[in-house]
Formats: structure tokens, C-alpha cells, sequence
């Protein structure tokens, strides 16, 4: 069965209720619309590539613009359904498209060869490690230098041009290198729909000479072309159910964890209704934050071993059955390979293969095919929820901070909690803030994103101006340390050159905190900057900003208020200061797991 590409719903941003924050939601597809014949000045490279992406659900494209790549930005400019963004440099525009594709379900930017296309590497990097179908454009060498032998600039000297697409062979699934007309066409739809397929990045580099150029190929619209959708294979699908049903069936207290591959697999209402059947206790891993709803009667918390929420590890870890929907298993995650968990109580189902314990495997099974055959099949049991009802302690409040003392970290995420609502998202930066904003109980609707699997520090900026794009609705909260924040700094200027609106909490601790917690030294502490001063250089009066520093609860309050009130529709970067050794209890334990990880010895030879 095809599914046809003509007109795409964008997929709206996902809400805690519903689960899943739309990584790749494609397969809403609108009926197929008779063609029309197009004039020859539209039937272009440039307004084909343009058109495919305003079908796929884009309408926000990242771009640095290079000589190369100038023809084709004029091109995206003239498509009516399609806005071009320009960022202040490659990385951060990979940063937005990561952050876009995360809500819209797909994302997009377009750099110049080499120079442009080696800066984006690592944005583009991260997207795959975490699974987000992002298309990267890249202007290309004229075709007429292709096999001449000769020298061009922005590569590193050599008359081989192929230096661009072996780097991003690596870190995307499928590469077009487009410098002739006839196969412009194919090789375009191949990519965009491999990437929505493969849930990952694609690389697309179309020579600089080509996007103005007619040609038969582009003069018909729509040109339909289709994904041919995934299917559990039948059979498999009924043996895997009924193993894992009678291994859950037979257990005593069972439980629920999903994992960040939930999202890739389109499996959360599936995972949601599971835990409806069921009656398990319900938990997340923290890279699966946000694809749970945490308002469900069953949830109780993250399961993240020594730093899980209270109360959570220890029902998931004395379990004697745990079924883990799309788990990432790695050294942070797993808190330096600590996790007190045995393979043969699991149950692993990953998006196309399910595996009960020591064995048996099934392969060529959807996720949410399995799990919604499961809830069919399992009797109710709720002792896991009951134990966590008995033993459970509600949290503790901070200690009441007295008049004008410093302010505490703890205190700042009391009331970051309190701005929470279905209309907010919150992206966490690679750091403290990642265990602080764990913590945050998401309500009904509120979006959530950070980048745990690739962990790379500055993401946040990016991702942060491509999700508030991609979903104007909704406002953003960003919690940024000082050190990451001055990776990407800059592109706090686009954000307000697209009058956007986010709340960017600034930690501004004097270093880099996650580092300090897993191995210190003098490399660990940054320059001081003076934050707000230089958020209102970038703003120079154009746009809506509002800059605060705040030393203590009293003007965290008054800040919040105005951010919230008088200052609703502006860009709010509030400054916070906190000391250099205020971290989160979670970190401390954490940062010793993961060095005592790090600093294993050399196996004996």
C-alpha cells in the first residue's frame, strides 16, 4: 500500500496528552489533486526543491547564505508557502532545523559547499543520533567543474570535491550529489522521502548553476511521489504477543518504562494505551521526557538508576517483569553502567523488533503494532502502582531563602514549575540543567526537548529558535547554562529578528558545571560575560527584548512577573546568578558514576 505525497498536514506540536512530539508524523496525507501545467519560469530545480518541502510540512527553511548556494536561496525565497531564515552562522542553523524538526516532524536548512556544509556537520550529527528526519541543503561546485581537475575555493585544495560528501556519508542515510538536470528530480524526491522513511538526516547538494534551469521534469504539479509505509510482519507480530503476554500475565508487579525511540516509532498513543490496559506502573527514561503524559494516573517519574525521581527506581529495578519501549541503553543513561536491571525480567521492544528476556527475538515488528496487540492481551495489574503509592513521600519544598540571600538553584526551579502550562515548552541545555529540568512535572500539553544521546553543549540556542518558529503558539523556556550559552550566543539576534517570544533563564554559574562534577580543573571555568549587556547589544532597538539580572527570590519574582505580564510578547532573557558549587543533588551523584565510568582502567592484555 502507497501512501501518496501531495499536500502534507504539518504536524502540529505534540501535547503531553496526545504524547508524541511529532518527530516524523507524515503519514497524514491529503487525497491526490489532479496535475496542472506550471510556466516554464516556475518549472525549476529551485521551485521543485522549494515545493517538496512546502509539501513534507516545512515552511521555515535555515540558511547561511555562500555563493554557491545564492541562486537556489532565491528560488526558496519566491515559493509563497516557504519563509527563509537566515542565521548568524552553519551550526546554529542546523541547531534550528534539529529544534524544528522535533515539533513540525521534519526540518530543513540550506549552507554553502564545504565551507558551510563541514560547520553544520556536527547540528547535523546530533539530529541523527537522536532520530530527527532533517533535511540538509547544500549549494554545490558549477556541474561544469565536475572531473575538470581544478582548484575551487571553500575546499581544502585539492581537485577533489568529494571531501563534503564523505564527511556526511557517516551521519546522514542517504546522500544525493545533484549536477545534472535529468536525474535532478529522482534523486531529490529519494532524499526528502528517505528521510521521512529512515527517520534521520539526508544531505542534498545541488550545484550552484542548476536551480534556475527549466526542465520537463518540474512542469507538472503536484508530481506526486509516495512512501511505501511499514508493516509488522503478521505472523510475528501474533507470536511476539502472545510470548510477551504470558512473561508479563505470570509476573507479580510488572511495570512500564518508555524510552526516546517512542517518538521515531510513532508508538506513544500506543504506549499510553498500553498503560491504560494494563494498569502497570508507568516511568520514562529521561531522554523519553515528554513523550509520556505526566498527569497519567499511573506515572511515577523518571528511571534514570542512582538519580531517578524518588521512589521510582526502586519499583522499577525490584520489579520482576519491565517492559522498556524504545530504550537507549549508553554510559549516561545508564549513569556509568550502573543500572540494577536483568535481562531476563525485560522485555526490549524496539521499533521494528521486540525481544522477551534472554530470547526468544522477533523481528519485522512495529512498536506500536505490538504494544497496541499487547494491551489486548494483559490482565490488569496494578500492584507495581500500589507498592509506589505506599512507599511514596511527597517532595520536600526548598528551604525558605532569607531576605536578599544569594539565590539558589533550587529556588529558581520552583519557580520555573509554577510558569509551566499547556501554551509553554521547555527546551534543557546539555548540563545541570538536564537533571533540574527533569525534575519539572510536565502539565498537560506542555512540550518538552533536550538533547541527551549526543549531549553536544550550544544546542539548545538553535534548537530553541527552530521549535519557537515552528510553533508560535507556544512559549518557549529555555534553561541555558553560561558555558553553553556561549558556544552559539549569536543567534539570540534571529530570534529577534522572527519576533519571537521565549523566556531564556541564563545560569550563570562561572563554568562549565557538568564538566566540574565529572573531572575538574582550570579548564572548566569561563570567562564572565556580562549577559544581559550583551543580549542588549544584540538587540540595538530592533524588535521586542526585555533583559533582567537577578541576584536573589525577591527580583527572580519580579522578573517572572514581568516576563509573564508586561512583557508577554517580547523576547525575556533573564539572567540568573548562582553560585559556582550550587548543583543539583542528581549531578553530584551522577558526574562520580560517570567518571568512576570514565576512568576505568586498560583490561589486562
Amino acid at each position: 500500500m502507497d501512501t501518496n505525497i501531495g499536500s502534507l498536514d504539518s504536524c502540529k506540536p505534540t501535547s503531553n496528552d496526545v504524547c508524541c512530539p511529532a518527530n516524523g508524523a507524515v503519514s497524514t496525507i491529503q487525497g491526490s489533486v489532479s496535475p496542472t501545467i506550471i510556466n516554464s519560469s516556475e518549472a525549476t530545480l529551485g521551485r521543485h526543491l522549494a515545493r517538496r518541502l512546502v509539501q513534507v510540512g516545512i515552511s521555515d527553511v535555515f540558511s547561511v547564505p555562500g555563493d554557491f548556494n545564492l541562486t537556489l536561496l532565491d528560488h526558496l525565497i519566491a515559493e509563497p508557502g516557504l519563509n527563509l531564515i537566515g542565521c548568524c552562522n552553519e551550526l546554529n542553523a542546523g541547531y534550528a532545523a534539529d529544534g524544528y524538526a522535533r515539533s513540525r516532524g521534519v526540518g530543513a536548512c540550506v549552507v554553502t559547499f564545504t565551507v558551510g556544509g563541514l560547520s553544520v556537520l556536527n547540528a547535523i550529527a546530533g539530529a541523527y543520533s537522536e532520530n530527527l528526519p532533517l533535511i540538509c541543503i547544500v549549494g554545490g561546485p558549477n556541474s561544469n567543474d565536475y572531473g575538470t581537475n581544478r582548484i575551487l575555493h571553500h575546499t581544502i585544495g585539492l581537485p577533489d570535491f568529494s571531501q563534503e560528501l564523505r564527511c556526511f556519508q557517516t551521519v546522514t542515510c542517504y546522500q544525493a550529489v545533484v549536477n545534472n538536470l535529468e536525474d535532478a528530480h529522482e534523486m531529490i524526491d529519494t532524499a526528502i522521502s528517505t528521510a521521512l522513511k529512515e527517520s534521520k538526516p539526508v544531505y542534498i547538494s545541488i550545484s550552484c548553476n542548476l536551480p534556475a534551469i527549466p526542465h520537463p521534469t518540474f512542469a507538472r504539479e503536484p508530481v506526486p511521489f509516495s512512501l511505501s509505509p511499514k508493516l509488522s510482519n503478521k505472523i510475528g507480530l501474533e507470536a511476539a504477543v502472545e510470548a510477551a503476554a504470558e512473561f508479563l500475565n505470570k509476573a507479580v508487579k510488572p511495570v512500564l518504562v518508555g524510552g526516546p525511540k517512542l517518538r521515531v516509532a510513532k508508538a506513544c498513543e500506543a504506549f499510553v494505551e498500553l498503560a491504560d490496559a494494563s494498569g502497570y506502573a508507568v516511568a520514562v527514561m529521561p531522554s523519553g521526557k515528554g513523550l509520556v503524559p505526566e498527569h497519567h494516573p499511573h506515572f511515577i517519574g523518571t528511571y534514570w538508576g542512582a538519580v531517578s525521581t524518588a521512589f521510582c527506581a526502586e519499583i522499577v529495578e525490584s520489579a520482576d517483569a519491565y517492559l522498556f519501549a524504545g530504550p537507549i541503553y549508553n554510559d549516561y543513561s545508564s549513569v556509568g553502567y550502573s543500572l540494577l536491571l536483568k535481562k531476563e525480567k525485560a522485555i526490549i521492544v524496539q521499533p521494528d523488533r521486540v525481544v522477551i528476556g534472554n530470547g526468544p527475538a522477533f523481528g519485522c515488528v512495529l512498536m506500536k503494532d505490538f504494544l497496541r496487540e499487547l494491551a489486548k492481551r494483559l490482565k490488569q495489574n496494578n500492584t507495581a502502582y500500589e507498592n509506589y503509592h505506599r512507599i511514596f513521600v511527597p517532595e520536600g519544598q526548598p528551604l525558605k531563602a532569607a531576605p536578599k540571600e544569594p539565590l539558589r538553584v533550587n529556588v529558581l526551579f520552583q519557580h520555573i514549575q509554577k510558569m509551566l502550562s499547556s501554551d509553554s515548552a521547555v527546551i534543557a541545555e546539555t548540563g545541570d540543567s538536564w537533571f533540574n529540568c527533569q525534575k519539572l512535572k510536565l502539565p498537560p500539553g506542555c512540550g518538552y526537548e533536550f538533547q541527551m544521546q549526543y549531549g553536544s553543549i550550544g544546542w539548545s540556542v538553535g534548537a530553541t529558535l527552530g521549535y519557537a518558529q515552528a510553533v508560535p503558539e507556544k512559549r518557549v523556556i529555555a534553561c541555558i547554562g553560561d558555558g553553553s550559552f556561549q558556544v552559539t550566543a549569536q543567534d539570540v539576534s534571529t530570534m529577534l529578528r522572527c519576533g519571537q517570544k521565549t523566556v531564556i533563564f541564563l545560569i550563570n554559574n562561572g563554568g562549565y558545571t557538568i564538566e566540574v562534577e565529572i573531572h575538574d580543573g582550570p579548564y572548566n571555568v569561563i570567562k564572565n560575560w556580562n549577559y544581559t549587556a550583551l543580549v542588549d547589544a544584540i538587540h540595538n532597538g530592533e524588535g521586542k527584548c526585555w533583559t533582567a539580572k537577578v541576584f536573589c527570590e525577591e527580583e527572580l519574582i519580579e522578573a517572572i512577573e514581568t516576563a509573564t505580564g508586561a512583557k508577554k510578547d517580547c523576547l525575556c532573557f533573564i539572567e540568573v546568578i548562582v553560585h559556582k558549587d550550587d548543583t543539583s543533588k542528581e549531578l553530584l551523584e551522577w558526574g562520580s558514576r560517570v567518571s568512576a565510568a570514565n576512568s576505568r582502567p586498560p583490561n589486562p592484555q
